[in-house]
């Protein structure tokens, strides 16, 4: 695996012109943030090799080098989830070659399923911590020194100091944003109210099907992160209905522009 991951970072250092510094991954309905970037190089999944396909509605499946709040950057337009059934590791595989290009910077986004009370659809929550539910983690198996530890810290999966400075661009901006714990599992199903509440009863704030790998992974690879969930439904008691990825999609969308400005000023403190 880790000659593969060398080989498809070396093929993009061959066919981009610029260094990145910063990973973006975009969820779903979340691909807008792309129109900000300053497009010097964009590659199609297919065309990377040992590259996954993403097969998902709302994942438009590129790789994306260009500038951002002016930054070198790389964002996936669409990522990998475990319910496609891709293995752990080819999940978190853009991640590991992020690694090979010499990211130490990672932002996520994703759609999740609100379980925390107070919040309301078409919020967007900070991540401060997460929870893995999924049943396997991308480490196990052999452990590859050049990537990371075999034993890594979580203690801070998101970097706290960032945290603060993503709040702060918020409230320059007047952008409301709540803050919480998200809760990471496998899918495809969406969850059933007793899983909502035992969710909310462990200690998450919103649950969703893709980012705890990724997080693992670049905390392996030594990568800080920060990131963002749209709450685009909630599983919470006398306000849970009929979930549809046409609806996560919707939600997603009206919520995107306010993202986008928000991580767009957050990448120039960072």
């Amino acid at each position: 695996m880790i000659e593969q991951i060398k080989q498809t970072a070396e093929h993009l250092k061959r066919n981009t012109s610029i260094t990145p510094e910063i990973g973006i991954i975009l969820g779903t309905g979340l691909g807008g943030l792309v129109n900000e970037i300053e497009i010097a190089n964009e590659l199609n999944y297919q065309d990377i090799p040992n590259f996954p396909v993403s097969t998902v509605e709302g994942h438009s499946g590129k790789l994306i080098f260009g500038k951002l709040g002016g930054k070198n950057v790389v964002a996936m337009q669409g990522r990998f989830h475990f319910y496609e059934g891709y293995t752990m590791q080819q999940v978190v595989f853009p991640v590991r070659v992020m690694k090979f290009l010499g990211i130490e910077k990672l932002i996520l986004s994703n759609a999740s399923g609100g379980v925390n009370p107070d919040f309301e659809v078409g919020d967007l929550m900070i991540i401060t911590d997460q929870i893995n539910l999924f049943s396997t983690n991308p480490l196990i198996g052999k452990n590859y020194d050049d990537i990371g530890p075999r034993f890594p810290d979580m203690s801070e999966p998101y970097n706290k100091s960032w945290i603060e400075k993503a709040k702060a661009v918020a409230k320059k901006n007047n952008i409301k944003v709540q803050q919480g714990v998200y809760a990471g599992l496998s899918g495809p199903a969406f969850e059933t109210p007793a899983e909502y509440k035992y969710i909310h009863t462990i200690g998450a704030d919103c649950v969703g099907m893709s980012t705890v790998p990724e997080v693992i992974a670049a905390r392996h690879a030594s990568m800080n992160c920060f990131a963002i969930s749209v709450i685009t439904d909630l599983g919470v008691e006398g306000k849970i209905g009929i979930t549809t990825h046409q609806e996560v999609q919707h939600v997603a969308k009206i919520a995107e522009k306010k993202m986008t400005h928000l991580i767009k000023e957050f990448v120039k403190e960072i």
